[in-house]
């Protein structure tokens, strides 16, 4: 199986190709430049696997949650390739997909979501690429994450990083670790959509779109004041 994976739900851009030799994949940091340097990073890719697009099974993007502008470009791209190509696509839970960066078997993950609230999920693994999902994603303060059952949670995501202090103090009788610096990338949405794709889950490109979660993107005057 050979699988395009992109990623551009944070100030991140990435690219991965999986196929049965492994994992190749290419990574920037974007800041606001993702529709600038997408299409390029692809082609540096398939070239560097000796792969036109066109061989791919599928195509994989991080769905969300994540930048409004971001989503909004993985998934605009993965459609209009997998038109190109005529291949089917798939959306993976940018979540989701920082809990398959932990490894572990347990894992709460959060995205700083601004306006001083999270994105915020938790998983138990159930294979190398499979998660169970114990706590649904959804957007929350950090003083109202949800509590979790047992203390074997390993913890990531830049909402850890941004409120580190409260999530840790909510979280210490609960999490044995917590990771610094992750975030989403195009690599481990390539792991988790190879399971989809095994289990005959995938997408129409007319059928994707991004999980934002979050239906309005800033507070207004009034609601900043207050």
């Amino acid at each position: 199986m050979k699988l395009l994976a992109i990623e551009t739900s944070t100030e991140f851009c990435s690219v991965a190709l999986l196929s049965n030799n492994g994992i190749i994949a290419k990574e920037l940091q974007a800041g606001q430049q993702h529709s600038e340097m997408l299409l390029d990073m692809i082609q540096e890719l398939l070239s560097t696997a000796n792969s036109n697009l066109r061989q791919m099974d599928g195509i994989a993007f991080g769905a969300g949650p994540g930048s409004f502008t971001g989503l909004r470009i993985a998934c605009g791209v993965a459609q209009g390739l997998a038109y190109a190509a005529n291949l089917p696509i798939v959306g993976i839970n940018t979540l989701e997909a920082l809990a398959q960066k932990t490894a572990a078997p347990f894992a709460v993950v959060a995205l700083d979501a601004r306006m001083g609230e999270i994105y915020h999920a938790a998983y138990q693994k159930i294979s190398d690429s499979h998660w169970k999902i114990i706590s649904s994603p959804m957007l929350c303060s950090p003083e109202n994450a949800p509590l979790l059952p047992g203390n074997e949670w390993v913890a990531c995501g830049s909402g850890f990083d941004v409120y580190h202090q409260k999530l840790s103090t909510f979280y210490c009788d609960t999490i044995q670790q917590i990771h610094r610096g992750f975030h989403p990338h195009a690599a481990e949405i390539a792991q988790l959509a190879r399971y989809q794709f095994g289990e005959e889950i995938r997408w129409h490109p007319a059928d994707a779109s991004p999980v934002y979660i979050r239906n309005k993107v800033a507070l207004t005057e009034r609601e900043r004041k207050v």
